[in-house]
C-alpha cells in the first residue's frame, strides 16, 4: 500500500517572537541552485475522459502514465488495475458524481490549478535546498491528481502525488461534508510546498530512537519542523506550522505557562499513547494543555526547544542536528527556559 502523510508563556512580545524565528542562523548561501521540477498533469488528462469514449480514454491513460495510472486506480479507486472493464463502469461515477460533489470539485480543481508555475518554482527552490544539504537525495517525480477527498500527499516508489482536490481553499463549500473545521486551515494551494517537503523529510529522515517518550517524539518532529522552516525561511512560522497567526500568537503569549504545565504534569517522560497523541496529533485543540491551545502543540514545543538548542550550539549544522538521536542531550543543551 502506498504510504501517505498528511502533513503536512509569561507574556512575551508576539512581534519580537515572530521576528526571532527568522533572525537566527542562516544555513544556506544566498543562491542555491534550484532543482528543476515539473508537475505531471495527471489531473488534466483524467478529467478529460469522456463517457462516450471511456474505454479508449482509459487505455490512453495507461499508455501515457504507465507508472501512476495503475497506482491511482488501485489505491484511490480501490479497483484492480487490470480490471479495465469494471474501471470503465466506475470512472464516470468518480468524475461526475454530484451527491459527493465530485463533479463540482473536479471543475474547481481545474480552475485553481490552471497554472502551476508557482508550485513548480516553490518546490524547485525547496528541493534545491534539500539537495544542498543532502546531495545524495533522489528527487522524485511529481504528479498532480484528484483523489476524491482521500489524500493530500501520496507516496510511491520515486514519485510524489499531490491531491489537488484537497487544496481548493479553506472556504470551499464541499469541505464541510468531508473534514472538520480545524482541518481547513491547510487546505489551500499555497500550503502544498510545505506539506510536500515536510512529508518528504519525515519519510527520508525517519524516527530512529528506541525510546517512545513524549520528549523523544516531540523533539524528532520539532527537528523536522525546524528544518522545514529553514528551507522555507521566507514564510512566517505559523504558515510552516499550518496554524493561523492568532493560534501562533496565543502559544507565544503563553509559552512559559505551557512549559510549566508540561513539566508539572511530568508529561515529557510519559509513553502512554493517549498522552502522545494528545500532544502530537492534529485536532481542534490540545486538551492536555487547554481548549484554547491549537492542536499539535507538542510539535510546536519541540520546535521551540530545537530552536533554542541551535542558538546555543552554533557549531552544530542542520545535518548534525537531524542525525542527533539523543533527545535528552538536545533538551539539556538547549537551555530552554521560556
Amino acid at each position: 500500500m502506498i504510504s501517505h502523510f498528511r502533513f503536512y508563556i509569561i507574556l512575551f512580545s508576539c512581534s519580537l517572537f515572530l521576528v526571532a524565528c527568522h533572525s537566527g542562523r542562516s544555513f544556506f548561501p544566498k543562491e542555491v541552485e534550484p532543482q528543476p521540477i515539473e508537475l505531471v498533469r495527471f489531473d488534466q488528462a483524467l478529467l478529460n475522459v469522456h463517457e462516450s469514449s471511456v474505454a479508449q480514454d482509459i487505455q490512453v491513460l495507461y499508455d501515457e502514465f504507465p507508472v501512476f495510472m495503475p497506482l491511482w486506480v488501485e489505491d484511490i479507486l480501490g479497483i484492480p488495475a487490470a480490471d479495465t472493464a469494471y474501471l470503465a463502469e466506475q470512472l464516470p461515477l468518480f468524475l461526475n458524481d454530484t451527491m459527493y460533489g465530485f463533479r463540482q470539485t473536479n471543475a474547481r480543481e481545474r480552475e485553481v490549478f490552471a497554472n502551476v508555475t508557482d508550485l513548480e518554482s516553490a518546490l524547485s527552490t525547496a528541493f534545491g535546498r534539500i539537495r544542498y544539504l543532502y546531495p545524495e537525495t533522489e528527487v522524485p517525480s511529481f504528479y498532480l491528481f484528484v483523489s476524491g477527498f482521500q489524500t493530500p500527499i501520496y507516496f510511491g516508489d520515486d514519485l510524489i502525488g499531490i491531491g489537488g482536490d484537497m487544496y481548493l481553499g479553506s472556504d470551499y463549500e464541499y469541505y464541510n461534508r468531508v473534514v472538520y473545521d480545524y482541518q481547513k486551515q491547510t487546505m489551500r494551494k499555497e500550503c502544498i510546498p510545505v506539506d510536500v517537503v515536510s512529508a518528504f523529510l519525515f519519510r527520508t529522515l525517519p524516527y530512529t530512537s528506541t525510546k517512545s517518550r513524549l520528549l523523544d517524539q516531540m523533539l524528532y518532529r520539532g527537528k523536522v519542523m525546524y528544518l522545514t522552516a529553514q528551507i522555507f525561511d521566507e514564510l512566517p512560522p505559523y504558515e510552516v506550522m499550518g496554524w493561523t497567526k492568532e493560534q501562533w500568537n496565543w502559544c507565544a503569549e503563553n509559552e512559559e505557562a505551557i512549559w510549566h504545565l508540561v513539566m508539572d504534569k511530568r508529561d515529557l517522560f510519559k509513553t502512554e499513547s493517549l498522552v502522545l497523541t494528545g500532544y502530537l496529533n492534529d485536532g481542534p485543540f490540545t486538551s492536555e494543555v487547554s481548549q484554547d491551545a491549537p492542536g499539535r502543540l507538542g510539535i510546536w514545543l519541540g520546535w521551540r526547544i530545537v530552536e533554542s538548542y541551535m542558538e546555543h550550539n552554533k557549531d552544530v549544522n542542520l545535518q548534525e542536528l537531524m542525525a542527533e538521536g539523543d533527545a535528552q542531550k538536545i533538551l539539556e543543551q538547549s537551555f530552554y527556559k521560556p
